[in-house]
């Protein structure tokens, strides 16, 4: 996979980071250093980091370890970022299947020093076909590569997560303990209240097809509130679709009646704009919210606000009541 490191470059990371821990105090990076009476937590996704600002607040200092408008899937990480992680008491990833990468990172950390967490760990996946039939639970998945390893969208697994999140950071930072399952626990509440409102305004629509021209995202959100969906490409972002794939996905447009076919934000749009443009409809963005632009994080969007903007989206164009 693409953002695999190789040995020698392992190798010289190693160096890297030996190197970095022997400099005297004086000698530091640029960046600020981090508070030292706060908790460190290094995230690899945007879901993740946000999960840990709402549990955490003022207490902690997150890092979102994948640069804003960077597509997850095609990071290459820089030794900064190994030293970034190795500085940090807490480390973050979602599962192997999304962030090869992070698992590596992972490998290369002082587990003295810094707690490796799995937020997947308890989560229901699911097989990148998207089929039904095909849920598993963690651990019971022979080939990770086929994993749809976008899981946060199943409301559910977010809720697992936050909880694993909660837990790691409970342990690590016993002092601030029941600080961080209150603040938890209200924000269980509000991906409960946020489920609701997607069963709510999803319930009578028009339309139950849900067609991506872009790669297999939505799986996880599209299998819990029992729409249909097909996609151009598989998980991969940079998978190029067939002809015959995207004649299909204008067949079901035009044979449905269907006005939008969906593009996910952080990828080219070209794709769809074209499948859309030949069966006579328009293009509507959603997030799958692993990051997020460079504006949106600046003004500090929050997973809620994403899941809400992609709604109404969705709203739009299944043509709900």
């Amino acid at each position: 996979m693409k953002g695999q490191l190789t040995m020698p470059r392992i190798f010289l990371l190693t160096l890297l980071l030996i190197g970095s821990l022997m400099l005297p105090a004086c000698s530091k990076p640029e960046s600020a250093a981090p508070t030292a009476s706060k908790l460190q937590v290094v995230t690899s996704l945007f879901p993740l980091y946000d999960f840990v600002r709402q549990i955490g607040g003022d207490q902690v200092e997150v890092t979102l370890l994948l640069p804003p408008g960077v597509e997850a899937h095609s990071f290459d990480p820089k030794p900064d970022d190994i030293l970034r992680v190795n500085r940090a008491g807490l480390f973050i990833f979602t599962h192997k299947a999304m962030e090869v990468w992070a698992a590596t990172i992972a490998q290369s950390v002082d587990p003295a020093r810094v707690t490796i967490v799995d937020a997947s760990v308890g989560t229901q996946l699911r097989q990148s076909s998207g089929h039904a039939d095909e849920h598993g639970a963690h651990g019971h998945t022979a080939n990770a590569a086929a994993i749809d390893p976008h899981l946060w969208l199943d409301f559910a697994n977010a809720q697992v997560m936050v909880e694993n999140i909660a837990q790691a950071m409970a342990r690590k930072d016993p002092a601030q303990r029941d600080l961080y399952l209150r603040n938890a626990a209200a924000y269980l509440a509000r991906l409960d209240a946020l489920d609701a409102a997607y069963r709510t305004a999803l319930a009578l629509c028009k339309q139950r097809t849900l067609l991506q021209g872009g790669h297999f995202a939505l799986g996880y959100l599209t299998a819990r509130y029992d729409l249909k969906y097909h996609a151009a490409a598989a998980v991969n972002p940079e998978a190029e679709p067939t002809a015959a794939t995207m004649a299909a996905l204008v067949q079901q447009m035009r044979r449905n009646n269907l006005h939008y076919l969906f593009s996910e934000e952080l990828v080219s749009p070209k794709l769809a704009e074209t499948i859309a443009k030949e069966a006579g409809g328009s293009v509507l963005l959603l997030s799958a919210a692993h990051n997020v632009s460079k504006t949106d994080f600046e003004r500090g969007i929050t997973f809620v606000e994403i899941m809400e903007r992609n709604l109404k989206n969705l709203q739009i164009g299944l043509e709900c009541r």
